[in-house]
């Protein structure tokens, strides 16, 4: 078999998204269904109006990159990077980010559903005018996480890194908080609400022992 022959096709994804890198950092819409791309460099690429369903990402960088109205259904992220990225009244559902680096990622009029962001990083991002809707981050990084206008429904924080967050006017009262790290004053709580039953969650951070 000669070496061309071995060499993998590359996916219609990956030649979309190659083509928008040479022809002008835009990609606008297109719809993609069960396809993948791996190892592609597609930082401060712009995605507007743009649908993927099933597909799979490995191992690509979207440093800066930037989504308007777009739309993840049942996407794979794997060993993939979105620092500093921008999403704008984008939808993600059912979309699985585990171990994924959104440092400083700002995230306005965006839809979360049922995503998977354990062990994340998103230390320094932000949310502003979202829904976020049984979305995991369990175990995340979220030191210094900004929250503005947001909704969040029976989002798990467990074992999450909180310090420094900004939660003034977030209601928590339907998230899980326990485990999470916060300062010695849980300063990070402070105008935002909770449910009675999480405040023995904060008094254990505080060191005081709950009866009952």
């Amino acid at each position: 078999m000669d070496a061309g022959a071995e060499e993998t096709e590359m996916s219609g994804l990956e030649q979309a998204l190659l083509s928008a890198r040479e022809e002008g950092e835009l990609l606008a819409g297109r719809d993609f269904e069960r396809e993948a791309a791996e190892g592609l460099d597609l930082s401060d690429l712009a995605f507007r109006q743009v649908r993927f369903a099933r597909c799979r990402f490995t191992d690509c960088d979207f440093s800066g990159a930037a989504f308007y109205g777009c739309a993840f259904e049942s996407c794979a992220f794997s060993l993939c990077r979105f620092p500093v990225s921008f999403w704008r009244e984008t939808a993600l559902s059912g979309c699985k980010a585990e171990g994924g680096d959104f440092r400083k990622a700002r995230f306005k009029d965006c839809s979360l559903e049922r995503l998977r962001l354990r062990w994340a990083n998103l230390s320094g991002a932000l949310w502003e005018r979202c829904v976020l809707t049984e979305c995991d981050l369990s175990e995340s990084g979220c030191q210094e996480l900004r929250v503005a206008k947001t909704v969040l429904r029976a989002v798990d924080f467990t074992g999450a890194d909180l310090f420094r967050a900004v939660l003034r006017g977030t209601d928590l009262s339907g998230c899980t908080l326990d485990g999470v790290t916060l300062s010695a004053s849980c300063q990070e709580l402070r105008g935002a609400k909770i449910h009675a039953s999480q405040a023995a969650v904060v008094a254990r951070i505080l060191g005081i022992e709950v009866d009952g």
